[in-house]
């Protein structure tokens, strides 16, 4: 097995930079719309041979270092009991939102086996699919991020509904995140049991807070999450790194680094350099090259790869990745070309 994005979770010395893309199975590739014309999106998310086939398909025609379950961070959003819907123009629906003290008492805290037991089928599907290729990454949202969909109930711009629980109903707040946390730590502990081999917690919207805000109102639970999971995973024995990524990092690494992760993932409005500066030459990072910049004429995606390569040698350990999930209208012969630039400009001697 192509072992090289686990050896660079633990800061090993690897004979290439191992990538991976975060939302690599998706609208871009032609397969994936052949299987996601069958299906809507919940479906697939639900139905564990098509949502392997998803997962395993950018292995093949990428040739990327590691698979990424195809999920949707919304999931255990549904099994905590609320109404999941998405709809292309959109996106996700979820009711009723959670904005006061009953619908939050209302929300469980599910057995992932019982509730979620379609991902673990999945992933045990995928590790004996993948057992000679490539390890299998597993995700959840961060209870931030989960909390800002259920309280807008949907996406938002502005956050305002979450920001004024967080302001105004602090103690409410602190319930449903209380919630959220021991779901998705339930949640990851049964990724892992099934088979995942590393964890990426998302918090896409963690950018949204002043540095004193995200210390107190998204880290601090994703702290407990990590320390929960690290103590578990060592009185099992079990070795699977843990990957923070936070979008729009920039004006939070210092508070980032508190989180207790082996990887930290970096969005593209920082130079990889001064990121690792910041979080300290013994971090492993992951990033972090503008999704956006894979428009660009091929020549000039290389030379931006090698940058990128050039500034993460000051860290103990690099995977590259973009700075955020590669989007619907991304060519796949420029996602290819990126894979073997990075895996050729990056071969050790």
């Amino acid at each position: 097995m192509n072992d090289t994005f686990l050896k660079a979770c633990r800061g090993e010395a690897v004979p290439f930079t191992p990538i991976w893309i975060m939302r690599q199975a998706g609208r871009y590739l032609p397969d994936y719309q052949k299987v996601r014309g069958k299906v809507d999106f919940l479906t697939l998310c639900k139905t564990p041979e098509l949502a392997a086939e998803v997962t395993i398909q950018p292995i093949d025609i990428l040739k990327v270092d590691a698979a990424i379950l195809f999920s949707d961070i919304l999931i255990p959003v549904e099994a905590m009991g609320m109404n999941l819907e998405f709809h292309e123009k959109r996106g996700p629906v979820m009711t009723p939102a959670i904005r006061d003290e009953n619908t939050v008492k209302k929300l469980l805290v599910p057995d992932p086996e019982e509730k979620m037991k379609f991902v673990m089928d999945t992933i045990r599907i995928l590790r004996k699919e993948l057992a000679n290729k490539v390890p299998l990454i597993g995700f959840s949202g961060a209870p931030f991020t989960t909390a800002t969909y259920m309280i807008e109930g949907g996406t938002s711009k502005n956050f305002l509904n979450t920001k004024r629980m967080i302001f105004q109903a602090p103690e409410l707040f602190r319930a449903l995140m209380d919630k959220i946390t021991a779901t998705v730590t339930e949640y990851l502990k049964a990724q892992i049991k099934a088979g995942t081999q590393a964890v990426q917690l998302f918090d896409t919207w963690g950018g949204i807070f002043s540095p004193q805000d995200f210390k107190a109102h998204a880290l601090s639970y994703v702290k407990k999450i990590i320390h929960d999971l690290k103590k578990w995973l060592k009185a099992e024995n079990i070795s699977v790194p843990i990957i923070y990524f936070v979008g729009e990092t920039a004006g939070l690494l210092e508070e980032i680094k508190e989180a207790g992760a082996d990887v930290y993932g970096v969005d593209w409005r920082i130079n990889l350099d001064d990121a690792i500066r910041r979080l300290g030459s013994s971090a492993v990072v992951q990033g972090n090259l503008d999704p956006l910049a894979l428009f660009l004429p091929q020549n000039e995606i290389e030379q931006r790869v090698k940058d990128i390569l050039s500034r993460a040698a000051l860290a103990k350990g690099h995977i590259f990745n973009l700075g955020h999930g590669v989007v619907p209208e991304t060519s796949p012969e420029n996602v290819i070309a990126l894979v073997d630039m990075v895996h050729r400009h990056s071969q050790r001697k």
